[in-house]
């Protein structure tokens, strides 16, 4: 049966180029005969058989999430809120009993690139010096007493204790994405402390760590990327982000693959959902 799907972008991303793993997905989903319709903003109802809030900010204003439900199946509809200190289990507040490195991070998805895209003002109580303009802009420290007070007390970013994960003179990021039960993940390698594809040495498939793969739906996740790391032995979740950009590029076979394993994975949404996700690498 052909389906018809909804996106339901930010009003202001009808302005602007979306390049989104999710729209990667929507081609496939067309290549399979169903209809994708973009939404932008609250203003109008189109009819569909799902929809995927797609509102690429930390915070999801309550009018996406209302309007959102009324359609008959609503994916990610539970997530308001993305900001690291809404999960991070690795966050610092002042006087903790703990003597190692810290991180100063954004407290928002990417360094609140998507927010100073769409005009959205973070907390005005913030101060300048915890503005960050993209992740290589994290600072670490050598233990938490030399972390600038101001920097505890600003909403807009989130200290955590440094624990990477680190081998052989390498950092490395694992990136578990998923679409429903469909999950594949990457390990991916670098000679700095602050690792993403910009600082990538290699990236290799790996599977996704049990304890990670609990989290979406734990956590109300439906489709999105976890960003973790293994230390000691423990999987740390490092950053969930609901609205996975930056698909323009080559692809390789596999990733062809990859994205189009992850997209079947809406197809589930139809019909009564398994209980456990699926983590087998794709045919």
């Amino acid at each position: 049966m052909k389906r018809k799907i909804a996106i339901l972008y930010h009003e202001k991303q009808r302005e602007k180029e979306l390049n989104y793993i999710v729209d990667c997905y929507a081609e496939y989903w067309r290549e399979d005969g169903h209809e994708v319709i973009p939404l932008f903003g609250v203003a109008q109802f189109v009819p569909a058989d799902l929809i995927i809030v797609h509102v690429d900010l930390s915070v999801v204003p309550e009018e996406y999430l209302d309007f959102a439900r009324r359609y008959p199946v609503v994916l990610n509809g539970a997530v308001r809120d993305i900001r690291k200190s809404t999960y991070s289990r690795l966050r610092l507040k002042p006087g903790d009993p703990y003597e190692g490195k810290v991180i100063v991070k954004s407290n928002y998805n990417f360094a609140a690139t998507p927010e100073r895209a769409l005009g959205v003002a973070l907390d005005p109580r913030g101060v300048s010096a915890s503005f960050f303009w993209s992740p290589q802009d994290y600072q670490i420290y050598e233990n938490p007493q030399a972390v600038p007070a101001v920097l505890f007390d600003d909403s807009n970013v989130i200290v955590e204790k440094f624990q990477p994960e680190y081998v052989d003179g390498l950092y490395y990021m694992r990136a578990m994405l998923f679409v429903g039960n469909h999950v594949t993940c990457s390990r991916v390698s670098s000679r700095e402390p602050i690792v993403n594809f910009s600082t990538l040495v290699k990236m290799d498939r790996v599977e996704p760590h049990p304890d990670i793969v609990k989290l979406p739906k734990a956590m109300g996740f439906d489709l999105g990327k976890f960003d973790y790391v293994i230390h000691e032995g423990r999987a740390l979740l490092l950053d969930a982000n609901k609205t996975t950009g930056g698909v323009s590029g080559p692809s390789s076979p596999e990733l062809v693959a990859a994205r189009r394993y992850r997209a079947e994975g809406l197809y589930d949404f139809f019909q009564d959902r398994p209980d456990s996700l699926d983590t087998r690498s794709p045919a």
